[in-house]
């Protein structure tokens, strides 16, 4: 069966960097036999903020409201605003989302983080029991595609921005891998806007040469939920100790007091 894959855009301008590697995902992705839809976010107007406005009819708690748990209840029955569940509706049947967004201070655009607020409410795309790689969405795919104004040096481990595998990590485990989401290796476009016309070009044919073999790509490495108690959710004794002697950490975020593995969150199989 043909592939569905959804693009959650975010940027303001048709003529931008962003707005190319949008298009060509569209189209490599489309004559593969994919069927593509695209949330264009800006253009959509959507809302980034997470209100009561949310929620169709009375809310539980109006006094002391917690989005948290009436998005979930709203959502149990039906009652979400209808721009979230269309956006929930077009994840449900996706096989792969990509999300492409200029990076805003080390992060994503409001509008994007809003989306991610909006529609990955309790319940649909997480609970207490299924997350990490027990997760909701553990049999789909995600990826962070991106523009930075910095130069790839400067998101090294002695640039002055530091490792972008230290940034991504909120991001990939804290977000994508937090729902279950496989997650796929970034594709980093390194400052386009300082770039010269042929690097730019030679970004969107590298960009292009991946998309064709994307699907099948191995997503990233995240330590299984079942290495942790289930108490207080620590690393179980067995685990620590048999990475005890190992030279790195075993990610960015649970490194063990290690040098972190270097490019783990840029590269499968690091």
């Amino acid at each position: 069966m043909a592939k569905k894959v959804l693009i959650v855009y975010a940027h303001q301008s048709s003529g931008s960097f962003n707005a190319a590697a949008k298009n060509a995902a569209v189209e490599v992705l489309t004559a593969q036999g994919c069927t593509v839809d695209v949330s264009d976010l800006y253009a959509m107007g959507f809302k980034a903020t997470a209100t009561a406005e949310d929620i169709k009819g009375e809310v539980k708690n109006a006094e002391n409201f917690c989005y948290l748990e009436e998005s979930k209840l709203a959502w149990e029955q039906g009652k979400l605003s209808a721009d979230i569940m269309e956006e929930q509706s077009k994840l449900t049947v996706a096989d792969l989302i990509i999300f492409q967004f200029p990076m805003y201070w080390f992060s994503v655009p409001a509008i994007l983080k809003g989306w991610i607020d909006r529609v990955l409410t309790n319940g649909f795309a997480f609970s207490q029991e299924k997350r990490y790689s027990q997760g909701i969405f553990k049999d789909k795919k995600a990826m962070l595609s991106f523009t930075t104004g910095s130069l790839e040096s400067m998101f090294s481990p002695t640039g002055i921005n530091g490792d972008m595998n230290v940034t991504l990590w909120p991001l990939q485990n804290g977000i994508l891998h937090y729902c279950g989401f496989q997650v796929l290796a970034p594709q980093i476009f390194w400052a386009p806007s300082s770039a010269v016309a042929e690097d730019r070009k030679s970004m969107l044919e590298s960009w292009r040469t991946r998309l064709q073999g994307l699907l099948e790509e191995k997503p990233l490495s995240f330590i299984s939920l079942d290495c942790f108690d289930d108490k207080a959710f620590q690393l179980k004794p067995e685990v620590h100790e048999k990475h005890a002697s190992k030279e790195f950490g075993l990610t960015v975020g649970i490194h063990l007091n290690k040098p972190l593995p270097p490019h783990s969150q840029m590269k499968a199989g690091c």
